[in-house]
């Protein structure tokens, strides 16, 4: 359990008196076991039901396992031990009295995406203690392994973590690695003979490698040459390993090239979805080699095993509109409810208008048709957002066209994987700290690529001095404006997972920095996979190799800004082309109900 206190005046006070204060204070207090039906049964209980190691209670008819019981003093808030328990009972159930209970140093895998962290044993180093440490700023890695007597007694692995279960064996097991404890930090042990094998070859089969739903290596392996798998989507399908938190999914596929050997097609090869075996590539490819140009197109020529779903649809979809605009045929059907009404859904089945203010800025005659319109629709919220716009929240879906109407202002696409927000500081037209036009620069890169869909959602900064106001570290793309020039970073992101933008190029006009910033976003949805944010493709091209092909090769550069003109040629913007048709309609209703006497005309 977690708990948060916020408040101005919160302050941590420690046993010596002293206090320190603070605005946030999170105080983790772990598992409490809830044993109360067991207390008012007369079961015995300390700090929870005590289960002797068999999981039996004083109460010989009552066996108890998971969080709410205490085993030898210890109680229990992780999955693996209570998946033993489980195994442990069961078999004592069945009348096999060999098996017992036995606590095992604790292993977890933090479940926060993007976040890859596995720690298991003594995480604490105390007297007698050697550690192994490995430490890799630039990949992100860290690695370090606490070492008493010889022994393996705990584990900490930030970044790369795909040898924690077989590390984990290796602690359970108490083996001596004196011998080996350089190789340990780096994906081998030694095998049978002397030689060495890789960690998984070596992590015994009834290790769980899928905390999360139990399931041991023995089950993967059995299923992939049983069932003839070659995917982690197979893999999840067959054996629901890796369908939950998804952090056991490396150490499955280390599994899949062991026992697959050389037929193991890897993570490249991966279907674009479980509906196909088809490949992202696969399909780029014969969108622009056979001309597709619908989503209908794509599936029949591609002999699609079912009508398609959520992940595959969608994908197709916006592929065939990067490769063809303005050619290629939207699908509604493709799209999820936000999209298909350029709106965002609310909880209670409402929707949010968030109009365009590009970098920031509003007009008074605009704000007046916000308010009017919101005072006409009852509009129950009206925010200003976290992009510096104004949204109007609890808008009915009848109602959307019209408000639409009223307002006579862009779409602010706050519903869909496009250009959503470039923020912006006042710079040196209003702030004495402001070295460049940064307000003038940010309206101008929204201008540019309002409206072009992408991956992912995009979300831009431009801050006018270092002071970051805008918040440019932390954008798809942020342009920090300095003294002469302007930085160009890419890559950055404050959503689930932070990650600050690498520096891309230094460049010294604002032409420039919008160049630098559209071909880097044009590379981006060419070479994305569908939904993959900007700060992981980043990660996952390299930055070297995007700059590369935006900054250094100035052919490629031109290249890319001349597809993005292609695409930016072929944008429309969706309210106002569906308020074109509402008022169309309204005329051609008047037209007909004046030619037919004054009788109201009948829409069918």
């Amino acid at each position: 359990k977690v708990f948060w206190v916020a408040s101005r005046d919160a302050a941590v006070a420690f046993k010596d008196g002293s206090s320190i204060r603070a605005d946030l204070a999170v105080i983790s207090v772990g598992i409490r076991p809830n044993d109360t039906l067991a207390r008012e049964a007369g079961v015995y209980c300390r700090k929870g039901i005590v289960v002797s190691d068999c999981l039996q209670t004083y109460d010989p008819a009552v066996y108890a396992i998971g969080e709410c019981v205490e085993h030898r003093g210890v109680t229990f808030g992780l999955v693996a031990p209570i998946f033993e328990q489980a195994r442990v009972l069961a078999n004592h159930m069945a009348g096999d009295a060999r098996l017992v209970f036995r606590n095992q140093p604790p292993s977890t895998r933090l479940k926060v995406p993007g976040i890859d962290l596995y720690s298991a044993g003594e995480t604490a180093e105390v007297e007698g203690t050697e550690t192994v440490q490995y430490f890799d700023s630039g990949g992100r890695k860290y690695k370090k392994l606490m070492i008493r007597e010889g022994r393996l007694k705990g584990i900490i692995m930030y970044g790369d973590t795909i040898d924690g279960p077989s590390l984990y064996n290796t602690l359970l097991e108490g083996q001596d690695i004196t011998q080996r404890r350089h190789t340990l930090l780096f994906g081998e042990t030694v095998g049978r003979g002397g030689g060495f094998a890789s960690s998984i070859e070596m992590m015994p089969d009834d290790a769980i490698v899928c905390g999360c739903n139990g399931i041991t290596k023995k089950t993967i392996a059995g299923a992939i040459a049983g069932k003839g798998l070659f995917t982690k989507e197979d893999v999840k399908r067959e054996t629901r390993a890796g369908s939950s938190c998804g952090g056991c999914l490396p150490t499955v596929e280390r599994i899949l090239e062991a026992t697959l050997g050389a037929s193991y097609e890897g993570r490249a090869k991966e279907g674009l979805c479980p509906c196909t075996k088809y490949t992202r590539d696969d399909v780029i490819k014969n969108i622009r080699e056979r001309r597709l140009i619908t989503v209908a197109d794509v599936m029949e020529t591609l002999g699609w095993e079912s009508v398609g779903c959520e992940e595959c649809r969608p994908a197709i979809n916006y592929y065939i509109g990067m490769i063809w605009p303005g050619e290629g045929t939207d699908d509604p059907a493709s799209r999820l409810i936000n999209e298909r009404v350029h709106a965002n859904i609310q909880n209670d089945g409402t929707f949010s208008v968030i109009p365009r203010m590009r970098g920031g800025v509003v007009k008074a005659e605009e704000l007046k048709r916000i308010a009017e319109a919101a005072e006409r629709h009852k509009v129950p919220l009206i925010k200003l957002t976290g992009g510096q716009r104004i949204g109007l929240f609890g808008i009915r879906k009848e109602d959307l066209k019209e408000v639409w109407r009223e307002l006579d202002m862009p779409s602010g696409y706050a519903y869909g994987k496009a250009l959503r927000t470039v923020k912006t500081c006042v710079g040196s037209r209003h702030c004495r700290y402001g070295t460049q036009d940064s307000l003038t620069l940010g309206v101008e890169l929204e201008k540019r690529l309002e409206g072009l869909w992408s991956p992912a959602k995009l979300k831009l900064g431009v801050s006018g001095c270092p002071r970051n106001c805008a918040e440019y570290a932390v954008k798809d793309i942020g342009i920090l404006c300095v003294t002469g020039g302007f930085e160009v970073y890419a890559g950055g992101s404050c959503g689930i997972e932070l990650a600050k933008g690498e520096l891309l190029t230094t460049v010294e006009s604002a032409e420039e920095s919008l160049d630098t910033a559209s071909a880097f976003i044009q590379m981006y949805r060419e070479e994305a996979n569908y939904g993959e944010r900007t700060f992981k493709w980043v990660r996952r091209t390299g930055i070297k190799n995007i700059r590369k092909a935006v900054v250094e090769d100035t052919g490629n550069r031109q290249r890319l800004l001349e597809r993005l003109a292609s695409s930016l040629s072929a944008t429309i913007d969706p309210w106002k082309e569906r308020t074109a048709a509402l008022s169309h309609k309204a005329a051609v209703q008047q037209e007909a109900q004046v030619s037919c006497g004054g009788v109201e005309a009948v829409d069918v």
